[in-house]
Order: C-alpha cells, then sequence, then structure tokens
C-alpha cells in the first residue's frame, strides 16, 4: 500500500523538485541582474516590480527549456544525463536572456555578467540533477519485474534494461508459450510486467488483464503500434477514427525542413570551419592518404548517393568493398581516427552533403546500399524508412547505441517519422551533444558479442527450466 501512495505521489515529488531548481535558478538570475546590470548605464530604472517580471520571464524560459530536453526528468535518466541536458538548455536560457537585456538596454551589454550566471546555474544544474536522482531512488528502489516474451530475441531487452539497474530488475521470464492462465497465475508478485514480442491474440489479452488488475504494464511496440501512434484522430462520428497517411511529410514539412537545413548547415560550416582545416591536416600528416572517405549509402525513395566523412582508418580499410564494421580498438583506425571518432568530428564533412540536399541534418542515418538489401529481405518494413532523407543525427542515434540492431533502429526511425515536428528537430539536433557523454551510444560490435554469449547461456537455462516445468506437468 506504501509503494502504491509512493509511486502515485512521484509526478508531485517531481514537480516540487523542479519548482525548487527554478526557483533557484530565477533568484541567481535576479542577484546577477540587479549587481551585474541594473546600475549600470543604458538600463532604466526599475522602481516597481519591473524587475521581478524579468525574473518571472526568465524562469519561464527555464521551464520551458527543461522540459523540452527533459532536465526535470530526475530518475528517469542518470544524473549526469540530466545535469547534461540541464546544461544545453540553460545554455540557450542565458543566451536568450542576453539578447533579451541587451534590447531593454538599447545597446549589447558586457556578456560577463551572464557567463558568470552561467557558471553559478551550471553549479546549481549539477547539485540539484545528482541531489534530486539520489532522493529519487532512495525513494523508489528498482522494481521487481516479470517479463513475457515470445521469441528468444525478445530476450535481448532483459540484458538492455539490465544496465539501468537503478531502475529496473528482471527478476523472472516467461515464455508467451505458458498459455494466458499459467502467466496471469505468476505475474501478481511482481511490482510490473513487461510485454516483449508476443502474438497479437495473447498480448491483447494480458495488456486487458493487467489493465483491468491495475498491473503496471510496459509493452514494447510492434511496427503498427509505432505508425498508429502518428495517426491523425478522426472524431466526426459516434466510432473513433483514426488515419494513417503513409506518405511521409507533407509538403509544407518538407519546404520548412529544407530551409531548416540550408541554414543551419551554412552556418554550421562557418562554425566549424576551424576544426574542418585542422582535421584535414592532421590526417594528410599522419599517413599521407585522402583526406575524405567516400561511400554509397541510400535515402529518400531509394536514391543512392556518396556520403562524405573524414577518414578515420587507414587507406583501403575494405580492400574488398564489403562491410567491416568497426571493433574496439580496431587496428585499422588511426591515431587521428580515434580522436575524430570519438568526438564525432569524422561526421562534420556531411555538412556538405546536406547543402547539396542528398541528406538533411535529421532523419535515418543512412544505409549502406548492400545493407539496405540485405535488411529489407529480414524486415519487409525496413523500406519505410526511406519515406524521410537520411540525416546526419536522428532518433535512433540519440536514443540507441552504435551496435542497436537493425529492427530497433527501425522502430526508433519510425518513431521520429510518425511524430515528426520542427520542434522535434530542434531537440534532436541538441540533444547530440548529450549522447557524447554517454559512453553506451560508443559500444561497438565486442559488445555485442559478449550480450549474444549472455543471451545464449540464459536461453539455455530458460530452455531447460520449461523442458522440466512440461515434464513434472505432464506426471
Amino acid at each position: 500500500m506504501k509503494k502504491k501512495k509512493l509511486d502515485g505521489m512521484k509526478r508531485t515529488i517531481r514537480v516540487t523538485e523542479g519548482f525548487l531548481e527554478v526557483l533557484f535558478l530565477s533568484v541567481a538570475y535576479y542577484i546577477v541582474w540587479r549587481l551585474g546590470y541594473e546600475r549600470s548605464d543604458g538600463f532604466p530604472a526599475y522602481y516597481g516590480n519591473g524587475k521581478y517580471v524579468l525574473a518571472g520571464v526568465y524562469a519561464i524560459l527555464v521551464i520551458m527549456l527543461f522540459n523540452n530536453f527533459d532536465g526535470f526528468k530526475f530518475g528517469y535518466l542518470k544524473a549526469i544525463e540530466s545535469f547534461a541536458s540541464q546544461l544545453i538548455a540553460l545554455f540557450i536560457v542565458n543566451f536568450i536572456t542576453y539578447l533579451q537585456l541587451s534590447l531593454i538596454a538599447n545597446v549589447m551589454i558586457s556578456p560577463l555578467p551572464i557567463l558568470m550566471l552561467m557558471v553559478v546555474d551550471a553549479v546549481i544544474a549539477l547539485v540539484c540533477a545528482f541531489l534530486f536522482t539520489f532522493v529519487y531512488h532512495r525513494l523508489y528502489p528498482p522494481k521487481n519485474m516479470v517479463m513475457i516474451y515470445g521469441s528468444d530475441n525478445a530476450v535481448d531487452l532483459k540484458f538492455k534494461m539490465d544496465t539501468r539497474s537503478d531502475k529496473y530488475r528482471i527478476t523472472k521470464l516467461i515464455s508467451a508459450e505458458e498459455g494466458f492462465d499459467a502467466i496471469c497465475r505468476q505475474i501478481g508478485d511482481y511490482d510490473a510486467v513487461i510485454i516483449n514480442d508476443v502474438t497479437a491474440g495473447i498480448r491483447n489479452d494480458l495488456l486487458k488483464y493487467c489493465y483491468h488488475n491495475r498491473i503496471r504494464t510496459y509493452v514494447a511496440p510492434k511496427m503498427t503500434d509505432i505508425i498508429l501512434k502518428g495517426a491523425t484522430d478522426i472524431s466526426l462520428f459516434d466510432t473513433p477514427l483514426l488515419l494513417v497517411r503513409g506518405k511521409g511529410l507533407t509538403f509544407s514539412q518538407r519546404l520548412v525542413k529544407r530551409l531548416m537545413d540550408i541554414v543551419l548547415s551554412l552556418i554550421a560550416l562557418i562554425i566549424t570551419s576551424p576544426i574542418l582545416l585542422i582535421v584535414s591536416i592532421a590526417i594528410k600528416i599522419e599517413d599521407g592518404g585522402p583526406i575524405f572517405f567516400k561511400q554509397e549509402r541510400v535515402t529518400l525513395g531509394g536514391k543512392v548517393f556518396k556520403i562524405l566523412k573524414f577518414r578515420s582508418m587507414i587507406p583501403n580499410a575494405e580492400m574488398d568493398g564489403k562491410a567491416q564494421p568497426a571493433v574496439d580498438n580496431d587496428p585499422r583506425i588511426t591515431k587521428v581516427g580515434k580522436v575524430i571518432r570519438a568526438t564525432r568530428f569524422d561526421e562534420l564533412p556531411q555538412i556538405l552533403n546536406i547543402l547539396k540536399g542528398d541528406m538533411s541534418i535529421v532523419g535515418p542515418r543512412p544505409e549502406r546500399v548492400e545493407h539496405v538489401r540485405k535488411y529489407s529481405k529480414i524486415i519487409p518494413e525496413f523500406d519505410f524508412r526511406l519515406s524521410v532523407k537520411g540525416g546526419l543525427t536522428g532518433y535512433a542515434q540519440v536514443y540507441g547505441k552504435y551496435n542497436t540492431t537493425p529492427y530497433d533502429k527501425l522502430r526508433l526511425d519510425l518513431m521520429y517519422i510518425e511524430n515528426y515536428s520542427v520542434l522535434l528537430d530542434i531537440k534532436l539536433i541538441l540533444m547530440t551533444i548529450r549522447i557524447i557523454l554517454k559512453k553506451e551510444s560508443t559500444e561497438g560490435f565486442n559488445e555485442r558479442k559478449a550480450l549474444e554469449r549472455k543471451k545464449a547461456q540464459l536461453l539455455k537455462q530458460l530452455h531447460e527450466e520449461q523442458k522440466e516445468e512440461t515434464a513434472v506437468g505432464s506426471k
């Protein structure tokens, strides 16, 4: 009973923590403004409540940007991820605030007080992110969960969730083959249920059962679930309808997206030009080989184009032309390559692909021609991701990993396509900064092989247990 009461208060606790942090940040801004700007030349005197209005506007900006970048999701994200999200949001807030104060003063004011504010804000964000995450995990220990799986591949999810042992603990796996009644008799002993890759009939029955009995339930979505999530509600009749267009982006969305690509890539080209020059020289000095690496990739409508990257491997690393994914400590990666791959600088030349129109800043990562053919045979829905241009970054890059399976990447890419908006593009562009801090985002295929070994051992154990239960039942 106490646990259910705490679960019901989770949102209230997060709102209270968020309110306190916004209050601290707003007070810091108010003090910096009073000491750094109010008494300086050019600012009008604020004898009434105007100074409080400025602090209120700052608080509103913080709330909006924190919400957009998941800054308030203490406990949901790791503490370092919450801090990174807040830092991105605070940089934007303080930049906007600097422009706002410059407009009030009718002159470009000194940025020093705002820079001091940014340092103070960073300290406040760091303390709050780690403190509130600690409080969350003290109040909400990991949930004792049971996973209902329908295929061997579904077991992968257990190992993924094990990486967040601070939040989830899958202590039991039950095969969907055991049947609805047998499953229902067991799930009542757990805090939550995960339904993963289960056939539609039993999945619907389990979901209704859990809903009726108020059991917290997590469902790994199928392709059709993601498509329906992006559908439009039709409420003209007393029977609700969902409209699925299946045409990718509208004309107006494509136009706005293209304009944003041109403007932002031009700005990025100017800002990163020193990096482009330094990396080009470093690559040439190291081994004298070509600066760029070109490779055929597939984008919107199946169009093939040559993607540009800084070369991070030795020349002719793929002499036979076949894909040979990099592994940890790959001897083919050069010294310069290790640096530019870790910082993602190897991807910067793709700004030119974006300007040309072959790619977008945000979209599904364009795959190699042979990969598209291979994955399309295994996963018929793989072509769905070709309804928009390939991107420099995307949903799968922000929320996935280097070794995320093609099926999971497809699901993530469909989440983006079916929920597209300009704001989502802006969010993903800025959230790309955060993934550099995440170790698991750069995990190589060695980790995937280790995962496969663990999975094989677990499946062997599960199959043996199932045989024993069947033998006992037959007696």
